[in-house]
């Protein structure tokens, strides 16, 4: 048993430094749904989501490049259901296109640019996974998936219509 009283030493395996850089900086950021629609065979649910100071990009362009995407979702197994994230970050911007595929699984793209040039949004680094913001999003979406589609009861129809309407709103750290 651990003495209460007691502060383990941090393992040197961690970042000390850089840990504290990153509780230091950290903040709230606005999350913006931005309505659910038919996007290139997919019903899409759209988010905006920005770093304090920024305005998010374009919803038409960030639909291109999602809708460019999720063209060949269904070859990946898609399912028919998206979330896009159009995330204007402190760093650039970025899109992220995640379906829902077979197995209980789910597909993801993140597409990164400089800030304010959505047409320079390329696919971002193999590795490149969602950032603590568009993680918070994406859990929200986890759930909502689950609860109304999934585990939800009556008409399909109506379990995607509960589905598009569970948004998350405001602010997310």
């Amino acid at each position: 048993m651990t003495d209460l009283g007691t502060v383990a030493p941090v393992p040197a395996a961690v970042d000390v430094s850089g840990l504290a850089d990153l509780a230091g900086g950290h903040h709230a950021r606005a999350v913006t749904p931005l309505g659910t629609r038919e996007v290139a065979g997919h019903l899409v649910k759209v988010y905006g989501i920005q770093a304090p100071g920024r305005a998010v990009m374009d919803g038409e362009a960030a639909l291109r490049i999602a809708g460019a995407h999720l063209a060949s979702a269904r070859l990946r197994g898609s399912l028919g259901l998206a979330v896009v994230l159009a995330h204007a970050g402190g760093d650039g911007d970025y899109l992220l296109v995640h379906t829902w595929i077979e197995g209980h699984m789910s597909d993801l793209a993140v597409f990164a640019g400089p800030v304010d040039r959505p047409e320079e949004l390329r696919p971002g680094r193999q590795g490149l996974a969602p950032c603590v913001w568009e993680a918070g999003v994406l859990a929200h979406e986890r759930d909502a998936f689950v609860t109304h589609v999934l585990d939800g009861t009556g008409e399909l129809a109506d379990r995607l219509t509960a589905w598009g309407a569970d948004v998350l709103e405001g602010e997310v750290r």
